[in-house]
């Protein structure tokens, strides 16, 4: 059983930058893959970025160059450094992980264990 809870949404003017992070507990598979997901009102959940068990990353061409996925193991934490916002960014942001040895890419049916979400708004 995995929980997960991401916190540092908020609201930010267009250029600015958030970080969010996503706390992980519970019994986690030594390899697994995480990844940050949003949805916005009216639209499918589409991944953002995703981080392999080896450390390798993956980008959603809209965000490239502006976000960084990236994760603590000692502290069991998930980030996303968001910079550069843009209003289309808005959203909830999730993040999630995957029990699988190999990258589970951006679509979110290969994602095991869900956050609550965390809202993003920029203007």
């Amino acid at each position: 059983h995995v929980q997960l809870v991401e916190s540092g949404g908020g609201a930010v003017q267009a250029g600015g930058s958030l970080r969010l992070s996503c706390k992980v507990s519970g019994y986690v598979y030594s390899r697994y893959c995480m990844g940050w997901f949003r949805q916005a009102p009216g639209k499918e959940r589409e991944g953002v970025a995703t981080i392999g068990s080896s450390g390798t990353t993956e980008y959603a061409d809209s965000v490239k160059g502006r976000f960084t996925i990236a994760k603590n193991n000692a502290a069991d934490t998930l980030y996303l450094e968001m910079n550069s916002l843009k209003p289309e960014d808005t959203a909830m942001y999730y993040c999630a992980l995957a029990r699988k040895w190999y990258g589970a890419g951006l679509a979110p049916g290969q994602y095991d264990y869900w956050g609550q979400g965390t809202q993003v708004t920029v203007s």
